[in-house]
């Protein structure tokens, strides 16, 4: 498969961001996240009822019109980071990039490869620009087919899932119907509530982008099988484990068995998952709230002995339940600023341990990312999620059949990966890489 970039250019807001708006505070949240890009693969499949009259120009075309009136209303999007403190708000632009696919997108639906994804984004997702140059980026690729990708990248300075997610309703609703929903529409209020502050030294970054090139997979839990896995993971302790619960436990017990067999030394492990808290601030906080409105806790697996899955989801739900009594109000004390912040240099240097195996799992299940979503193409096949170069990470999403099953990229150092691929345990409860095109027989018919 070989995608090409047929163009690029720099779309700014259609309307000019005012002056009043053009210095955009970032909150103490946003400080403290590191400077890579959040990023979201979207996957439309031909419809030819809609398409068959539409050149792949005309909808290029389309597209930058309504990504031009969509960063009117998400005009930082637009800017440049200054000083890890604001956002220049000048319209510099962001990067819009079309490309052709020489194939029909079933084809690469059929195993879609973890590495291949990235030729579907504007730029790497560990790539510096996120803190110098563009703040967000898309890419449009269009296959032989008829079918299209959209990649987006926005710079984690100010885009949590959340907040991608709220975006690309917007876009979408912008491009099909000319307008957005007011639940779309983005609004600013975290600087408020989480005010910015000059730190005395720097923090940390909870990301080890590594030179070393891991290996990447994609297990797929089918809603029977996320049902059976629940059940085996439920204990007296948590009677109903979530679905992201259960599959983080059965992961984390996996990496960790096979780290530890090839590492032939039984080492601690932490696992640290970030969690959107916007429904635990008072009063709750809308979706469309822009930044980075999230907070993250670890759950540990601190002695050497059997891991099992009970025990380590008895641990997750431990942590999330003393996360929600505290975090949010350590955040909004005197003192939060220091209290999060020793948070956060703590997670860091407990990341860089070498005697201790550390993960991290994000989850986007429960996030509705195929609705809303329609850019007049009917709603995406595929939506997914790139992985960094970031050893020991797991990111969950739902599938497009919305009855519970969940969609594992799962990143591991290849020896690592070796061993957890052909774990009989998870082989029990989870698919390697199954085609996409199993899941809807609609995208058979439609994607060539």
């Amino acid at each position: 498969m070989e995608v090409e970039i047929v163009a690029r250019e720099t779309i700014k807001p259609s309307c000019p961001t005012p002056q009043s708006l053009r210095k955009f505070k970032l909150s103490l949240i946003d400080q403290l996240t590191p400077p890579v890009y959040g990023s979201l693969l979207y996957f439309y499949s031909f419809n030819g009822d809609t398409n068959r009259h539409v050149s792949v120009s005309e909808r290029s075309q389309q597209l930058k019109k309504s990504f031009s009136d969509t960063l009117t209303l998400f005009y930082p999007f637009a800017g440049r980071t200054v000083d890890n403190i604001m956002i220049d708000c000048s319209d510099y632009g962001a990067l819009f990039i079309e490309a052709r696919v020489d194939c029909p997108l079933s084809h690469f639906l059929r195993q879609p490869n973890g590495d291949e994804l990235k030729l579907f984004l504007p730029t790497q997702v560990e790539s510096t620009e996120a803190s110098t140059g563009f703040f967000s980026l898309v890419q449009a690729s269009f296959f032989d087919c008829g079918g299209v990708a959209i990649g987006v990248c926005i710079s984690h300075k100010l885009a949590d899932g959340t907040t991608l997610r709220t975006f690309m309703r917007c876009w979408a609703a912008v491009t099909a119907l000319g307008s957005a929903r007011a639940e779309m529409v983005p609004i600013y209020n975290a600087a408020a509530l989480f005010p910015p502050r000059k730190f005395p030294e720097a923090v940390p970054p909870l990301v080890d982008i590594a030179e070393e090139r891991f290996s990447v997979k994609r297990f797929v839990f089918d809603a029977s099988r996320v049902a059976a896995l629940k059940a085996a993971a439920a204990s007296a302790s948590v009677e109903r484990p979530s679905r992201a619960e259960a599959v983080t436990a059965l992961l984390w017990k996996c990496a960790l068995n096979a780290a530890r067999s090839n590492s032939g030394s039984k080492r601690p492990s932490l696992l640290t998952r970030p969690v959107n808290i916007r429904r635990r601030i008072s009063p709750p906080l809308p979706d469309s709230s822009v930044g980075n409105l999230v907070g993250f806790y670890m759950a540990e697996k601190d002695d050497i002995g059997e891991v099992e899955i009970k025990g380590l989801v008895r641990e997750l739900r431990e942590r999330i339940q003393v996360f929600d009594k505290n975090y949010v109000k350590m955040l909004q004390k005197e003192d939060g600023f220091e209290q999060v912040t020793d948070y956060f240099k703590e997670a860091a240097s407990q990341m860089m341990r070498q005697d201790v195996e550390f993960y991290i799992c994000t989850s986007l299940c429960n996030g509705s990312m195929y609705d809303h979503v329609d850019f007049g193409w009917g709603k995406p096949v595929w939506v997914t999620i790139p992985s960094a170069n970031n050893k020991n990470v797991m990111e969950l999403i739902d599938t497009r059949k919305g009855d519970g099953s969940v969609e594992a990229w799962v990143v591991l150092s290849k020896d690592d990966m070796y061993l957890v691929e052909r774990d009989p345990e998870l082989l029990a409860f989870a698919s390697s890489n199954p085609s996409v095109l199993e899941e809807d027989t609609d995208t058979t018919r439609h994607s060539g």
